[in-house]
């Protein structure tokens, strides 16, 4: 299945951002892909203080703006979160929608970013807490025999999530981001192919880049990496697309070269 994996330098107005989405979903169409996942906060990025303006809620005219983006490509549109209202509470909700316009599910990030470097020349602090509710679920979906489990950023730190997908059958992590530049610096990569690697599964991680808004600046460098753990694609750094083939028989490769139990009760 090819795919195509979008980086943006999304901004606290939606328009703008989806602008920049429908443009590179015209590539992927023109490209043959078959899916396309999103960054982390694509339809309205704040600077961490406080949520968006523009929240989804029910089925209000932001959730219609995204559900129409699968509609109108004809693509499946997987992993991007948007700030979501649920009955008072701010979820950082990853929503997944089929080529007709669907909903396949929706995921709430379980874990929530905190992190002070105000003494680093960035000077970020951010405590994510502030602005959302955490998640309870894991989330997987199937497309084409591919089952992937869903996550969201800093999720990535937390690896008994990643297992217990792998146990339940996945063979792709999805893991939408918003990395900020010191962390992802240190351990954006290392972190992304030892999920792939200790899984052996695909792992696409759709990312922001660049500095957003006086606040908040992310690193970029969107990756697409096998079950081997090899970089299949490194966005680097920009608003692009980049694209990728994923194979099943790539995975089942990999695991009969490892036979790794994967049972967790052996």
């Amino acid at each position: 299945m090819k795919i195509g994996v979008i980086q943006l330098q999304s901004v606290l107005s939606p328009e703008a951002n989806l602008l920049t989405i429908r443009k590179f979903l015209n590539e992927a169409k023109k490209e043959g892909a078959t899916a396309v996942f999103l960054p982390e906060v694509f339809y309205s990025m704040s600077d961490g203080t406080k949520p968006t303006p523009y929240l989804v809620e029910d089925k209000n005219e932001h959730y219609e703006a995204i559900r129409n983006l699968a509609l109108s490509s004809g693509l499946y549109i997987l992993g991007g979160s948007a700030a979501t209202n649920v009955n008072g509470s701010i979820m950082n909700r990853s929503y997944n929608f089929d080529p007709t316009g669907t909903e396949i599910t929706t995921y709430d990030k379980m874990n929530l970013f905190a992190v002070d470097l105000s003494k680093h020349p960035s000077q970020t602090v951010v405590d994510e807490a502030r602005v959302y509710t955490a998640g309870k679920t894991p989330k997987m979906i199937t497309i084409d025999g591919f089952q992937i489990g869903l996550s969201i950023c800093f999720d990535l730190r937390f690896p008994e999530l990643f297992r217990s997908y792998s146990f339940q059958g996945a063979n792709v992590l999805s893991i939408s981001s918003a990395f900020t530049v010191p962390t992802g610096k240190a351990h954006w990569h290392t972190l992304l192919r030892a999920r792939a690697i200790e899984n052996q599964c695909y792992v696409i991680a759709s990312a922001q880049w660049g500095q957003h808004n006086e606040k908040l600046s992310t690193f970029g460098h969107s990756l697409v990496i096998d079950p081997w753990g090899e970089i299949l694609v490194d966005a680097e750094e920009g608003e692009k697309i980049v694209f990728a083939e994923i194979s099943l028989e790539k995975i089942e490769s990999v695991r009969a070269r490892l036979n790794v139990l994967r049972n967790p009760k052996l």
